[in-house]
Parts: structure tokens; sequence; C-alpha cells
């Protein structure tokens, strides 16, 4: 997958780069002088990371651009989402149900803002904190949905190595509870013990918009897949279908959450 630029970024980062050579000052220097690594400035002006006003403030002062750099300040903006996400939250607005299978971590609709911040906190590369905290917000944003009005029907399977995760606490195995009480969200676990070959096939969402128009998205390390192919639907959704059929009812699955709770 080709790194996706956001063209902001990229402009910004290549005048922060014009003014710094032209004016001989080293990665290293600018570096020092805003207290990143050079490695971090050379991300911002490749337009891989966001050019923070840090960076754009001291590159100003010691490039002698006489506020041009700095005025890039007003239009670099932190993106709410990830560049490969943003087609599917854009189609999750206006969603009427949603069924998902999550193998190893919490589902962001049902995040708590701790678990929401260590996530894309420990993000690798690292985000700076002014990204870091614009995807929590956007993020916890989201969750209307879950509360919208007319309800909107979600259904989430989770593997247990989901709740597992060295990020999970008792907040938010609670949380999960809490959710999953509400008569729009169903919650099922799918044990070690029960898991089969068709809970291998990695994490996986199928939506249905207002227009009855059926997607579904995979994901996988470096690559996220949003289609309406009616084959990849089909396959999605019968994966699912025998992934739900062997989990733990919402019921049995509410009782395992809450011995979590306990041992935790």
């Amino acid at each position: 997958m080709s790194v996706q630029y956001n063209p902001t970024w990229r402009y910004s980062g290549n005048q922060m780069k014009r003014w710094r050579t032209k004016a001989n000052v080293t990665r290293e220097e600018l570096g020092a002088a805003a207290n990143y690594a050079p490695d971090t400035i050379k991300a911002m002006e490749q337009g891989v990371r966001m050019p923070t006003a840090r960076a754009l403030d001291a590159a100003d002062e010691l490039c002698h651009a006489e506020g041009l750099l700095s005025a890039a300040k007003d239009y670099v903006k932190a993106e709410r989402f990830p560049a490969r996400s943003q087609d599917f939250m854009l189609v999750e607005r206006g969603a009427i149900s949603l069924w998902s299978y999550e193998t190893l971590l919490i589902p962001g609709l049902l995040q708590t803002e701790t678990y929401a911040r260590a996530l894309i906190g420990d993000f690798t590369p690292p985000l700076d904190e002014e990204t870091v905290e614009q995807r929590v917000a956007a993020r916890l944003g989201r969750q209307d949905l879950l509360t919208r009005r007319p309800p909107v029907a979600c259904s989430y399977v989770l593997h247990e190595a989901a709740l597992r995760d060295s990020h999970v606490d008792n907040g938010q195995l609670l949380h999960l509870l809490k959710m999953g009480r509400q008569g729009n969200v169903s919650i099922q676990v799918l044990t070690f013990g029960r898991a089969i070959p068709a809970a291998l096939g990695g994490p996986m969402v199928l939506l249905e918009t207002s227009d009855y128009e059926r997607l579904a998205l995979s994901e996988g390390q470096s690559v996220t897949q949003l289609t309406d192919d009616p084959k990849v639907v089909n396959s999605h959704t019968e994966r699912l279908s025998m992934i739900r059929a062997v989990a733990l009812s919402p019921a049995e699955s509410a009782e395992f959450i809450e011995r979590m709770v306990v041992d935790l």
C-alpha cells in the first residue's frame, strides 16, 4: 500500500524544507530548536507527519521567513481519522445496521476514552500529541451512533484475545457490560475454546445504509478495503454468521465478562 499524503501537510513540509535548505539550517539544528528528533523533522518535511505549530514557528525564526512559515499554522490541521479509514467513517454515519467481528482489539464504537487514548498514543510510528487528541475525540464522537434515534442495530462478536489485550482494564470491561444492556446492541464473546477456522480470517464489519445498500469492510495490517461487491459481502456474511453461531450468547458473554472483571 502506498503512503497516503495529506496535501496541506506535504506542501507546508516542503516549504519548511526549502526555507531550511536556503538558510543552511540542518535538520538537527531545527530539531533542537523545536525539541524534535531529526527524523521527525524529516517526516514533517515529507508530509508523512503533520508539521506542528512548534516546528513551523521554530523554522520561521531560524530561517528568517518573516512569518511566511508560521502562517501555515492556520491551514495545517490534524486529520480526524487516518486516511485509509475516512471512507468507512463517512458510510458508518448513515448506517442503519452494523455487524462486527474483532479479533485483537475492542471495536472503536465500544471503547472507553482511556482505552482509545492508550491505543492511539501507542501508535507506530508515533503520533504528535495534537493528532492523538484529535483522533481520540473523533473516535468518541463516532459513538453517537449507538444512542441515535431511531436506534441503529449493532451486533458485535469479540474474540477472547481482544478482551485479554494488555490495554483492557476493568473500566473497559464494565463499559462493554453497560453497552451490552442497550436494546439495540448485542455483544458476544468467541472464547478460545470455541474458535473455528472461519474466525482466523481477521476482523470484518458489515454495514447496511439507509438506502439498504450493504457494504463489507476488511482490515489488514496495512490495507483496508470497503466494498459493495456482492461476492465479498456474501462471503463476509456467511463467515460472520458461522462465528456468531458458535460464540457465547449475549447473556453467556455478559457472565464471561463479569468473571473477567472479578479476576482482573
